[in-house]
């Protein structure tokens, strides 16, 4: 994947989706329970805009305006659909089949929603996600990313990168890694209700991953607000890594010295490390990695290195035993 810099340019929602699912906005987001977004100016990050502000925010489309294409997005690659890529989802709270979060996630509540940040910080605070989505400066991302997980896919996030947060919430110095944890809520996750990991989810980074511009925040998708199914209202993005490392519907971030334990990793340490780098030289132990499937096609590719992010990467693992820390 070849990743191109240019100066960000100014690109209205409508150019980074398909016309015919540009179109169908409205009714999937009517599917999926959403009332709308509000809209992002170009000076300012702004506010999400959920049904309770949508009609005061005068943009009742759901659509995420003045968002800054980032010189970070990857080029040359063709992007699912928003059909596609909201209707195949692993995100076991709410089930272990791929078609079903879709429908089960469709009156799932993004509002109220809070953020607690603890650990090794100087004022450990619970925040409200609009109070989060302010600490980033004004130059929202969009990042066209694959996730690989024997299939992959190619879609434009909307996000901020983590180290905007990190920069603004006085972390300690001795702090080495980051813990996000997500949502446990058996009445609106059914799936939650079932052994399948020891809930709550949770994943890791080390710090100077989660400082990388690359790991973002994520709230939108496509140019409108973050599906359910996705994550919303506020998920983690970690390109060069795979899929299961970005947790979804994160409500707690919490910063310590030494690494932390996380749903996988500690489910089956021996299919899958904490660092979880996509690595086509390191086989899980039921299937090979070399190779991948991008959702919607017959034939596998080769899986690049670090999904392809490796000039921007592969410094941060200077030194390190790739197939042992995998």
């Amino acid at each position: 994947m070849l990743i191109k810099s240019k100066n960000s340019t100014f690109i209205p929602s409508s150019e980074i989706t398909p016309k015919s699912t540009y179109l169908n906005r409205r009714e999937f987001l009517r599917n999926a329970g959403f009332a709308g977004a509000a809209s992002f100016g170009a000076g300012a990050l702004g506010e999400l805009a959920f049904p309770d502000r949508a009609q005061a925010a005068g943009n009742p489309s759901g659509k995420i305006e003045g968002v800054q294409k980032s010189p970070l997005s990857t080029t040359g690659e063709k992007l699912n659909s928003l059909k596609d890529i909201s209707n195949y989802n692993n995100y076991y709270e709410f089930s272990t089949d791929k078609y079903e979060p879709a429908d089960l996630a469709k009156n799932f509540k993004t509002r109220p929603w809070t953020v607690s940040i603890d650990g090794l910080v100087k004022k450990p605070k619970i925040y409200d996600i609009d109070a989060i989505l302010k600490m980033a400066a004004p130059e929202e991302r969009v990042y066209r990313h694959r996730c690989v997980e024997g299939w992959s896919m190619v879609m434009p996030w909307i996000g901020f990168p983590i180290s905007a947060l990190i920069k603004q919430v006085d972390v300690l110095p001795k702090a080495g890694f980051v813990k996000f944890t997500t949502l446990l809520d058996t009445q609106q996750m059914p799936g939650a209700r079932r052994p399948v990991l020891d809930w709550p989810y949770t994943e890791g980074l080390r710090m100077d991953e989660a400082m990388h511009p690359l790991a973002i925040f994520t709230f939108g998708l496509y140019g409108e607000v973050l599906p359910n199914q996705n994550g919303a209202p506020l998920r983690i993005t970690v390109p060069w890594k795979y899929g299961f490392k970005s947790g979804k519907a994160i409500t707690k971030i919490t910063f310590s010295e030494r690494q932390p334990s996380t749903a996988w990793n500690s489910s089956a340490p021996n299919e899958y490390g904490f660092y979880s780098n996509v690595n086509p030289n390191v086989d899980h132990p039921r299937w090979s990695q070399k190779t991948e499937r991008r959702l919607g096609e017959f034939f596998k590719r080769p899986t690049l290195m670090f999904n392809g992010y490796g000039d921007q990467v592969a410094s941060l693992y200077n030194g390190m035993d790739l197939k042992k820390n995998f």
